[in-house]
């Protein structure tokens, strides 16, 4: 499966994929390619793949991508390739990228889950942004603009997590990912040889 998780900036979505993927076994993070720099403590392979402008534009002309936008100034985008790989490994792939790219995915993989962060406010993200302490003031006026338009694209969503206390919204998400594991067609494999055992049985 793949789960795609957006949210505005400073939603705090990354945190919550952290925290699934190290609680729930079968899960990868789909590393996205971006032309901005790391920051600090980031990791290549693991938070991103840093490339620059023109590596990018090249994986945009090969139709490498399969979604792919301009954020803040820099390019971010997700490749067929980094999908393919962990999908055909049998995990369930989750996906942290912007409204844009949630956008392509969804008009791409129609059996994906689509799954919106929304803080608890827009005085609460503004004070997140700004005590993150990563981005310049300028930076951080351009998330929260562009945060007033991301929030309405709410409805586009499968499921909605409010990130308004870390622990509840963690458990909120897991929630999501285990019960759409637990759906008749998704179980197919697992509820045929218990099946059988019944049938032989007779």
């Amino acid at each position: 499966m793949i789960y795609v998780v957006s949210g505005p900036s400073g939603s705090g979505k990354s945190t919550l994929v952290s925290h699934v993927l190290g609680e729930l076994p079968d899960t990868a993070f789909s590393v996205s390619h971006t032309t901005r720099p790391p920051r600090d403590g980031e990791q290549e392979g693991k938070d991103y793949y840093f490339v620059d402008q023109a590596a990018f534009d090249r994986m945009v002309a090969e139709n490498r991508l399969v979604e792919w936008a301009m954020v803040h100034g820099h390019c971010y985008g997700t490749s067929k390739y980094e999908l393919e790989v962990k999908t055909a490994r049998g995990a369930d792939v989750i996906l942290d990228i912007d409204v844009q790219g949630a956008r392509q995915i969804k008009a791409n993989y129609k059996k994906g889950v689509f799954i919106f962060v929304l803080p608890p406010s827009f005085s609460r993200l503004k004070e997140r942004l700004i005590n993150r302490g990563s981005d310049p003031p300028e930076t951080v006026r351009r998330r929260l603009a562009a945060a007033r338009k991301e929030v309405r694209a709410y409805s586009q969503f499968d499921y909605i997590v409010i990130n308004d206390q870390i622990e509840a919204a963690q458990r909120d998400l897991g929630a999501i990912l285990r019960s759409e594991r637990c759906r008749l067609k998704r179980s197919q494999k697992n509820i045929i040889p218990i099946l059988r055992s019944f049938i032989e049985a007779e």
